[in-house]
This record gives C-alpha cells, sequence and structure tokens, in this order.
C-alpha cells in the first residue's frame, strides 16, 4: 500500500506541475490567505481524485468528453463573470490582514465564518470543474484501475494538493507586491482565458 501512495503521490505531483488547476491556485492564493486555499485546495482535489479512484474512468468513457469538456469551459467562464463583476468595487490599494497574507474581503452584514466557507466553497468548486478530464484525474483513474484504490487515492490526493499549495503561496507572495484591483483582474482573466481554452479544445477534438 505504501509503494501505491508514493506512485500515485509522485505521478500525479509532476503532473499537476504548471497545470491550469495549479494556475488558478496560484490566483486564489493571492486572494485569500493561504490556510483557506489550502483548506479548498484538500477538498477539490480530494473530491475530484475520489471520482477518479472510485469509477476509474468510467465517466470519461461513459459520457461524450467533448461535452465535458464544453461544460468545464462554461463553468470557467461563470468564474470569471462573478470574479470580473467586483473588480470597480475593489480599492487600487494594499489592503493588510491580520494575520494571512492575500486578500479576504468582508461585505458588510456577513459573518466572517460565512465568507470564509464561502471562499473555501468556490476555491473546492473551481479546482472539482477544472479537474474534470485533466490529466491528473485520468492519471489517478488509470493507476487505481491497477488495484490499491484507496492508496492511490492518498498519494495522488497528495500529490496534486502538495503542487496546488505551492502555486498557492507564490500568489500568496505576489499579494504582497500587486494591489487587490490588479490581482482580482487577473484572475478573472485567468478564469476567462482557460475556459475559452477548453471549449475550443473540446470542440475542435470532439466527436461531434
Amino acid at each position: 500500500m505504501l509503494t501505491a501512495t508514493l506512485i500515485a503521490f509522485a505521478t500525479v505531483f509532476v503532473a499537476e506541475l504548471g497545470d491550469k488547476t495549479q494556475l488558478i491556485a496560484l490566483g486564489f492564493g493571492a486572494r485569500h490567505r493561504l490556510w483557506v486555499v489550502a483548506v479548498g485546495l484538500t477538498i477539490g482535489y480530494g473530491l475530484s481524485n475520489l471520482l477518479a479512484a472510485a469509477v476509474g474512468g468510467a465517466v470519461g468513457q461513459t459520457l461524450p468528453t467533448s461535452w465535458v469538456g464544453v461544460a468545464s469551459g462554461v463553468v470557467f467562464l461563470v468564474f470569471a463573470g462573478l470574479t470580473g463583476r467586483r473588480i470597480g468595487d475593489i480599492p487600487d490599494g494594499p489592503i493588510p490582514i491580520d494575520g494571512g497574507s492575500g486578500i479576504e474581503e468582508r461585505p458588510p452584514g456577513r459573518a466572517v465564518p460565512t465568507v470564509v466557507m464561502s471562499a473555501i466553497a468556490a476555491i473546492a468548486s473551481a479546482i472539482v470543474v477544472g479537474e474534470l478530464g485533466d490529466k491528473t484525474q485520468l492519471a489517478t483513474a488509470a493507476l487505481a484501475a491497477n488495484g490499491q484504490a484507496v492508496a492511490t487515492w492518498i498519494g495522488a490526493t497528495g500529490g496534486v494538493t502538495t503542487a496546488g499549495l505551492l502555486g498557492a503561496a507564490v500568489g500568496a507572495r505576489l499579494a504582497r507586491r500587486l494591489s487587490p484591483r490588479t490581482i482580482t483582474t487577473v484572475s478573472a482573466g485567468l478564469f476567462a482565458v482557460f475556459g475559452t481554452v477548453i471549449i475550443v479544445g473540446a470542440i475542435i477534438a470532439g466527436d461531434w
């Protein structure tokens, strides 16, 4: 079991380096406290890899890849719109956060736990959607198909989360040098670019 866990960790960690969800984690790391991003990433990657390990890629084989890709891209565009609509309301100057880095907005009338839970849910949702049909999810499914599904899930989740946290840590450092408005604009742009690329790729490669 230990061998299967280590193999899954190393394989998925390398596969995630430079991947779109790692860059999305970078954007979240620039906007939220690192521990909030860590929780969201862990939940998102854990659910994504659980799906891969449980069904062994059956969803990808049953549903047309093109439809899955288009749906994933559309959700990314929705995230881009939801993020971008707040740009005008964000001050163009540094906002210090006690005990953490990044931007943790607290809208009037909303309790801090609610804001944190909303951020965690948004991060986890973005990761789950971004991982649909991704190479790391497919790698997890392939490894799980050879047996040791639980060990594969543990190793794959650990590997992909570690890679995502590296991206988030880079984003947290950028937050100290960039204004909140710039960070939010870049985050919205990343969502829009990846959503468009996913949709175009699905249309070109899909069997319609």
